[in-house]
Order: structure tokens, then sequence, then C-alpha cells
């Protein structure tokens, strides 16, 4: 027990001795933290003050020991504290400048955006201001010259990516305009122009695959790019769909469809012969004699022109009449020139002209820079001309009446004149007053009469005539509707489309001896139906003069082309598709074929040549049975066919007459003599018969000669 209470005591010792060395260190701990509070406070009042540290003897080297492990100790807390916190601010900023630098991007792309569609728009307006002077400089222009200059500013336009500058680049380097032909470089244009939609450059490369010039020969491909052309809106590859259609080339023939298709052109070309009477079209034949080709009554030659200018100066009335027409609507070759027709008719009125008179009235009716639109003046000039009974002048009066141009609307006035103008036979009145009834304009309509009116017009040309002759076929509007013959008078006012500008330029290409620029502007016409584009690119294909198509591939193009003429009904063409089958041009020699080509010249077209080749051919039994009597008689009626078959036709029927003398003679001793007529073409030749022909010459020449010696 006395154990127990002793290690009892000795615990209770124990812990109260623990207890005051704890109080102790407790006591101490809280001395230090006063006096690093007092130092603290005292750091705090010198920092302050920084001078009166210096002065303060109260701080021993000690506490400031304490005060600066302190502060050390704190500063390194506050370290890694600042570096957590650094470390997160780094990341928020780098947040921030992410999100700034995205935003930044965006407003950069914005702007860089807006930058450059300003800069494409700008430099697409420079390129269009561009194109439009090239336009008016080539619609005012008169000189090749100035024209050329045109095509300089489409070619600064076409640089800058104006698609309609790059198109008129691309033609001008296909047809040759001003020399500049590269058929090579106008595909890669036109390719690149088909790419961004443009239907020119389709219709384009479609012609060109259709002939294989610079392109593989494809006409599937051709009919495809002539597809998406039209369905762009090219007039030319809806009128090249209709005619194929028409005449089932590489499509079945198809009437209804190639009516669709010629009605959609027929039907843009009226709406502009409403607003004038559009581009006169001349069409020079190249397959006319070669010394024609000069004088050619479509183009007045330059002699020419100076002799009636100097005609109309001394006062010849009627030719200052014509060269007041010529330069009205420029024909003949000659530029439209206002001012020179003005002249040239004030000229005509003043001698008292009323055809001069009527059309000083048409000029100011219709308004241009040499006479500006004045009703007036309009009416004072055609009331002139109608007071001596012109017809023209009687026309006008009638349109001031019926449009009420300067005089109220008076339907009952406008039929008078119109059908008094019609009575003189012109053909615009007689469409006026086909119009009128047609329309019932003022009168009861009657279709009756609107189709003897048009049909009256029609024969004369006036193409609006032959418009609505057109629509009344395909609608069966006051006759029987007939799909043929609405297409064919479709196509023909098809064909006055601003196109046929090309027949000129071809026509003088041809001339000034560029044969490939005009065989490209006759080939382009000739995909498009017209019958003289056909023969003349034919004509030129033949001569074997063009350089853009393999030689070999010429003759049966040629031919191709003769056969679409010959269906158009060109007699030349059918003559010439029989020589191709008799020489064996681009076909097989063919006697038969040739010959079924020539009576159809001969019966459809009355052919003094088809005449003379088919007597040839009866005469020596090629490709048709022999008959001498029937030789006899095509040869008598190709004489009396042509003048110019006189002096064939007498040497044939010399050789003719000689060759059945001669046959009578040995064949009266048949059995000796019989072998060697037979063996003559391999004694004397193939050619013997000219042989004969030139000996019988010779003997005539040499009676003649004694006979008169």
């Amino acid at each position: 027990m006395k154990l127990l209470s002793l290690l009892i005591e000795i615990l209770i010792v124990l812990g109260v001795i623990i207890k005051n060395i704890e109080a102790e260190k407790h006591s101490k701990k809280q001395k230090e933290r006063n006096v690093t509070t007092q130092l603290y406070q005292r750091m705090l009042e010198v920092h302050q003050s920084p001078c009166a540290l210096l002065h303060d003897t109260q701080v021993s080297v000690n506490e400031l020991k304490q005060f600066l492990s302190h502060i050390l100790e704190r500063r390194k807390l506050i370290k890694v504290i600042y570096q957590r916190e650094n470390a997160l601010g780094k990341k928020k900023i780098q947040r921030k400048l992410r999100i700034k630098r995205i935003q930044n991007k965006d407003i950069s792309k914005r702007n860089t955006n807006h930058l450059r569609k300003q800069a494409k728009q700008n430099f697409t307006d420079e390129g269009d201001q561009l194109f439009q002077m090239g336009i008016k400089i080539l619609q005012q222009s008169k000189s090749q010259k100035q024209k050329a200059q045109a095509y300089v500013f489409f070619a600064k336009a076409a640089d800058m990516g104006n698609m309609k500058a790059m198109e008129k680049m691309a033609d001008a380097l296909l047809f040759g305009n001003f020399g500049m032909q590269n058929i090579t470089a106008a595909i890669q244009l036109y390719e690149s122009l088909a790419k961004e939609g443009s239907y020119k450059a389709q219709n384009a490369l479609g012609f060109l695959s259709s002939y294989g010039i610079g392109m593989e020969y494809n006409q599937a491909k051709a009919l495809i790019y002539y597809t998406f052309g039209s369905a762009g809106g090219s007039m030319m590859s809806q009128m090249i769909l209709g005619y194929r259609y028409l005449s089932g080339i590489n499509v079945l023939q198809n009437c209804e469809v190639a009516l669709n298709h010629y009605k959609k052109v027929a039907d843009y070309i009226a709406d502009k012969l409403e607003k004038s009477e559009g581009i006169p079209v001349e069409k020079v034949r190249l397959t006319e004699r070669p010394e024609n080709l000069s004088s050619n009554s479509e183009i007045l030659d330059w002699d020419i022109y100076q002799y009636y200018k100097f005609l109309a100066e001394r006062g010849d009335v009627q030719i200052q009449v014509s060269l007041g027409q010529l330069h009205l609507i420029g024909r003949k070759g000659l530029d439209q020139d206002y001012y020179k027709a003005l002249y040239y008719f004030l000229k005509a009125a003043k001698a008292g002209s009323a055809n001069a008179m009527a059309f000083i009235g048409k000029m100011y009716l219709e308004g241009n820079a040499a006479a500006p639109q004045n009703n007036a003046t309009a009416f004072k000039y055609f009331s002139m001309a109608a007071s001596k009974g012109n017809a023209i002048g009687l026309h006008g009066l009638g349109l001031l009446y019926f449009y009420g141009k300067g005089v109220p609307v008076n339907y009952a006035e406008a039929l008078k004149y119109f059908q008094r103008a019609a009575e003189k036979g012109w053909p615009n009145a007689q469409f006026q007053l086909g119009f009128m009834y047609y329309s019932g304009s003022g009168v009861w309509k009657d279709y009756k009469l609107a189709f003897k009116y048009f049909y009256l017009a029609s024969q004369s040309g006036q193409p609006l005539a032959i418009y609505y002759l057109a629509e009344m076929y395909a609608t069966g509007t006051g006759v029987l509707r007939s799909c043929r013959t609405a297409v064919e008078l479709y196509k023909g006012v098809c064909e006055l489309g601003h196109w046929a500008e090309r027949f000129l330029t071809a026509y003088f290409a041809y001339k000034d001896g560029d044969i490939d620029s005009s065989l490209v502007q006759y080939a382009l016409l000739a995909e498009m139906g017209y019958e003289v584009a056909q023969s003349n690119s034919a004509f030129i294909l033949e001569s074997k003069k063009a350089k853009i198509l393999e030689k070999e591939k010429m003759y049966p193009m040629a031919l191709l082309l003769w056969n679409r003429a010959a269906i158009q009904g060109n007699a030349f063409a059918r003559v010439k598709i029989g020589d191709y089958h008799y020489y064996g041009y681009g076909t097989k020699k063919d006697y038969q074929t040739a010959a079924t080509h020539y009576s159809i010249a001969v019966d459809k077209y009355h052919s003094a040549q088809a005449m003379f080749n088919l007597a040839y051919m009866y005469e020596h039994g090629l490709g048709i049975a022999k008959d001498i009597h029937l030789a006899r008689r095509l040869y008598d009626m190709a004489a009396q066919t042509s003048p110019d078959a006189h002096i064939p036709v007498f040497f044939a029927l010399m050789k003719l007459e000689t060759m059945h003398l001669l046959r009578d003679i040995l064949f009266f001793n048949q059995f000796t003599m019989r072998w060697k007529w037979m063996k003559l073409d391999n004694t004397l030749g193939p050619y013997w018969d000219l042989f004969v022909i030139g000996l019988i010459v010779a003997v005539l020449v040499f009676l003649l000669r004694n006979r008169y010696g």
C-alpha cells in the first residue's frame, strides 16, 4: 500500500512539474509574439519614415533579427501564394488573350473579307466600265481601226475577270476579228467560261465539236453542249437545235420539238423587229463566178458608190433617195449613217421627191441622232408625201393615228390610210391591216382577212407578217394547223437575227484572203441552218485552202454540207452531190447514186448542168441503161435551158453523132471490126472521146479556112 501511495504522489508531482514547464513555455511564446507585434508595428512606422530606424535605439539587434526572420518566412509564404495566384492568373490571362485573339482574328478576317469584297467590287465595276466603253466604241465606230480599239478595252476588262469581255475576246480569237484568230486559245477560254456557266461558251464548244475544229469531232458531245447552251438562254443554240430536229440531224426528226425551239427565237426576233426594222442580210454566194464576186449585186463596190455619190451631187433624185435608204439602215456593205441619209433625203425632197419626204417623216417618227423624235415634223413630211399619193407617206399617217403620236388615236383614220397604202402594194401597210384584223384593233376580229393581208405582205418579205403567219399556222388560228409550215416560217424570221451580220464579215474575210476566218464564220451560220452559208462553207472546203481542218476531212465535210444545202432547195448543191458520187470525192464512186441526184436536179430545178451530166451518163451507160436517143434529147434541153451550155452541147452532140456514125460503119463488118471497137478504151485510153472531139474541131477549122481563104 505504501508503495502504491508513493507512486501516486510521484505522478502528482510529475504532473505539477509538467504543467509548470508548459506554462512557462506558453508564457515565453506569448512574450515573443508581443515583441514581434511591437517590432512589426515599429517597422511599419519605420517603413513610413525610413530615417526613423537609424535614430531608434530601442530596437535591439536580436529584435531586428527576429523580425527579419519573420519577414523572410512571411515573404516565402507570400511568394508561394503569389506564385500560385500568378499561375492561376496567367492561365486566366492566357484564356482571355486567346479569346481576344480569336475575336481579333474574326474581326481581322471580317475586315479582310470586307476589303477583299470591296476591292473585288471595285475591280468588277472597273471591268464593267471598260466593257461598256468597248461596246460603245464598237457601236459608234465606222473604221476598222476604231473597232480594233474596242477590243483593247475588252482585253483589259477580260483581264479583270469580266465574263462578257472574255466572251468577246474568245469570239475574236475564234472568228479571227482583226487578224486575231487563235483557235487553241479560243477553246481554252471557252472551256474556262463554260465552267462558269457561260451559255455562249457552251454554244461555241458545241459548234467546234460538231465540225471537229480544234477539238475531237463528236456529234453527241456537240448535242450536249447545245442543250446546255439553250437551257442557259442561247438563242443560237435554240436555233441550231430547231434546225437539227427539223432535219433529223443526229436526233430523231421531230417537228413539234423543232417548232418549240424556233418559236422561242422567233418571239425574241419579233420583239426586236417591232422596235425597228431589223438588220438587212446580204448573203453573197461564193459559188458565183469569181469575176462576178467583186461586183456582186449584194455588195456595193466602192468605185460604184463613188460614182453614185457623184450622180447624187449632180442632182439625180433617184440616186439621192437610193443612197439615203442605203445609209438609213446600212445596206449593201455601207455603214449606217443617219446624217448622210438625212442629207440625201433633204436634197431629194427639195427637188419634189415624195419618197424622200416620206423617209424624212419616218426618220423623225422613229428618232435618231440626225433627226430627233418629233411627231409634228413627222406628220408634216408624211402629209406632204401623202398629198402626192405616196404609199410610204400614207402608211406613215396611218401609224400616227393608230398609235396616237402627235394626234388623237383614231383607228378609223388609221384603217383608211393603211388601206390606201396597201392598195398601192406597200407591204408594211398590208401588215398593219392584217394586224388590225388579227388583234381586233378598231375593227371586228377577222382571221381570214388577217391571213390575207399577212400573206400579201409576206410575199414581199415583210418579217413581222411572216411571224404572224407562223403564229396562225402553229396554233391553227384562221387556218388549218400545219407544224411544218409554221416551222419553215419561224425559221425565216429567226434568220433575220443579229447573227446574220456574219455574212458580211465572212464575205470580206474571204475576199481579203483570210480563208480560215471566213470558213469558221460561214460554218457557224451553216450549223444554224442558213442554206447560203452551207453552200459557201462546202465551196471553201472543197477548194482545200483552209488550214483549220485536215485535208482528208474536207471532202467528207463538204459533201455533208452540200447535202444539207440540197435538202433546202439549192439546185447547184444537188448537182454537186452527183459530182461527188460520180468522181468519188469524200465517198465511194457510185454512178447510180450520181445519176439519181442529177435526175432530181433535172426534174425539180431544170438544171442545165444536171441535164448535160445525165445526158453523158445515158450516152455511155454509166450507172443507168445506155440510151443514145435520151442522151441526145437531154443535150438539146441543156442548150435550151442555158445559153452557156450551147458550146459544150454542140461539141458533145458532134462527138455523139460521129461516134454513132463510126459505130454503124464498124458494126457493118461486125465479124472483123467489132472486137476493135470494144477495145478502143484499151488502145486509145479512157479519154479517147476527147481526142476525137479535138480531131473534129481541127478538121472543121481546116475546112473553114480553105472555104474563106
